[in-house]
């Protein structure tokens, strides 16, 4: 036997909890990745700018000053202490911390940016690989975010690796017989006889080693669906392991270029500023005296320090910015 309901009752509809309306992601959303960016180059510098040093001189040297790494190390702490591993340490100081955050706060930004208007997806399906937040995109489309913010983050780079990279080749021990005292007095001496665009020395080359952040930052998200799939890590693991292994990847395929726009950093400006006569006005010209100096072997020169350094550097820098990027509203 059935009970019949009020007459008031049988006409209502079951109405559904109100939902609240989609909106689009803020844009000051964005701001996650710059901040997160600070954190992983200041992690950056601590861990790997003495390897930086090793592997500078070792580019910019024949085998007739420094036979190896080792050599170079020994010699450096010999000569000029062991302070002189941390040479240059000021500009990538303050730049690392700019520079990474322009970096992965852009890389952030194209992601998303991608994620929308080129794979149509839904900005809040995150993928494993992905900083936290971000588009699970495809492999190949964290590479191509990947090198619009090398390209992006050239235009800040250069400079500061360019001051680093001349103070950084200053073997004089005696810091009177040094032709730069440190970073604002080669910033200015530069300036003085060269203008913004002797600042700017090397941008091309920085711009092309940065192409590579492809590699990096694809084989990034390759590494992390891998460990994600198949380990049990946390994710501040997962970040270790897939940021050590995605660098390493990047220095393999990326490391040739290095050498070449180091040459350029390195050589002399001349004119006013009386250091020598310029060798390599086109990035052709140092890759060519590359080769023709060392052949092939030349572009490797100072290869282990650099290989050495992209593991624990990078794996730090990558758990802090992914770290901050979960910890931030």
């Amino acid at each position: 036997m059935t009970t019949q309901k009020p007459a008031g009752e049988s006409l209502a509809v079951a109405v559904p909890p109100p939902v609240a309306p989609v909106v689009a992601e803020k844009s000051s959303s964005h701001y996650k990745g710059f901040v997160a960016g600070v954190f992983s180059g200041v992690a950056k510098l601590s861990v790997g700018h003495p390897f930086d040093t090793i592997k500078v001189r070792m580019q910019t040297t024949s085998a007739d000053r420094f036979a190896g790494p080792l050599s170079c190390l020994v010699q450096t702490v010999r000569n000029e202490g062991v302070r002189a591993l941390y040479k240059g340490a000021t500009p990538p100081l303050v730049g690392w911390m700019f520079m990474d955050s322009v970096m992965l706060g852009s890389l952030t930004v194209y992601k998303k940016l991608l994620g929308k208007h080129v794979f149509g997806l839904d900005a809040a399906a995150t993928g494993a690989g992905a900083a936290a937040g971000g588009p699970a995109l495809p492999s190949y489309g964290h590479g191509i975010a990947g090198i619009f913010s090398g390209m992006t983050v050239s235009f800040v780079a250069a400079p500061f690796e360019h001051l680093k990279a001349r103070l950084q080749v200053q073997y004089a021990a005696n810091k009177a017989d040094r032709l730069y005292h440190g970073p604002i007095d080669c910033a200015s001496k530069i300036y003085r006889s060269h203008g913004i665009r002797g600042i700017y020395r090397g941008l091309a080359s920085t711009m092309v080693f940065r192409s590579f952040f492809f590699f990096w930052w694809g084989s990034y998200d390759v590494f992390s669906r891998l460990l994600n799939k198949h380990t049990s890590l946390p994710p501040a693991l997962v970040n270790f392991w897939a940021g050590g292994l995605s660098a390493q990847v990047f220095w393999i395929v990326a490391y040739p270029s290095d050498v070449i726009k180091q040459r350029i950093m390195t050589d002399p400006l001349g004119g006013k500023l009386n250091d020598g006569t310029p060798r390599f006005p086109h990035w052709r010209d140092a890759a060519k005296a590359v080769y023709r100096e060392s052949g092939y072997k030349g572009y490797w020169r100072g290869f282990l320090p650099s290989f050495l350094r992209a593991f624990p550097a990078n794996a730090m820098a990558l758990v802090a910015f992914e770290a901050v990027m979960r910890t931030l509203p």
